[in-house]
């Protein structure tokens, strides 16, 4: 029901995922990043908790593969969850449970990770790589759209995606990306990719409102005196 692909960018540290969903919201439960530590993807039959755990254990110094392990031991319905993190060294680990749903698979490829389930083939996750290795003069979030659709381009999963989201962190503790569709029947990854091109001209100037009001550009908002 789920395809992502988490990726690392070695030229500016940023550290992201991508992702779509037959599944509503699937961007409000699934990815998860953290400036300076990585960025981890919790899918299939969702543990959202996961996310957050595998990043605490990966700012700790351990690697990715020491956080899959720690968090996956002895817990609970672990083997219904299948899970990705990379980390700003560009590792990668994963866990795919014994009762992860359908057609399934995990690729780890340069600076990036991709995996899915209910996939319509194996190749789905390899598609997302590949195309994530050979964009590395782009953004990391244009890399990582471009990845996604590339999954849906090869098969994507059985059933039509009504949901993607992308989130990307930098250098702060929000992300500097994070993007939504949360439900369509009209093609949502497109619908996501429109919105980041909408969105990457403004993207800057809304950290500077953070960092620095006095020096953020005014939009002419109604009301503003």
């Amino acid at each position: 029901m789920t395809f992502s692909v988490a990726g690392f960018c070695e030229r500016t540290g940023m550290v992201g995922v991508a992702i779509s969903s037959s599944s509503i919201c699937v961007a409000s439960r699934c990815p998860w990043v953290r400036a300076g530590v990585g960025a981890a993807s919790t899918q299939n039959i969702t543990d959202p908790s996961l996310g957050t755990a595998m990043l605490d254990i990966i700012a700790k110094d351990s690697s990715p593969e020491q956080a899959v392990q720690m968090v996956t031991k002895g817990r609970k319905f672990i083997n219904y969850r299948q899970l990705t993190v990379i980390d700003i060294k560009g590792r990668s680990a994963s866990f795919t449970g014994s009762e992860t749903l359908g057609t399934h698979a995990v690729v780890m490829g340069d600076g990036c990770i991709a995996a899915g389930n209910l996939l319509v083939n194996t190749e789905v996750p390899q598609a997302m790589t590949d195309s994530f290795s050979k964009n590395s003069n782009l953004h990391l979030a244009e890399r990582l759209l471009l990845a996604l659709k590339a999954g849906l381009d090869a098969g994507g999963e059985e059933g039509p995606v009504h949901s993607a989201g992308i989130k990307v962190a930098h250098e702060h503790p929000w992300p500097l990306v994070d993007l939504r569709v949360d439900w369509s029947d009209e093609k949502p990854i497109d619908q996501l990719i429109e919105l980041w091109r909408d969105f990457k001209g403004q993207m800057m100037d809304y950290n500077t409102r953070a960092i620095d009001p006095r020096s953020a550009p005014s939009y002419g908002v109604a009301g503003n005196l």
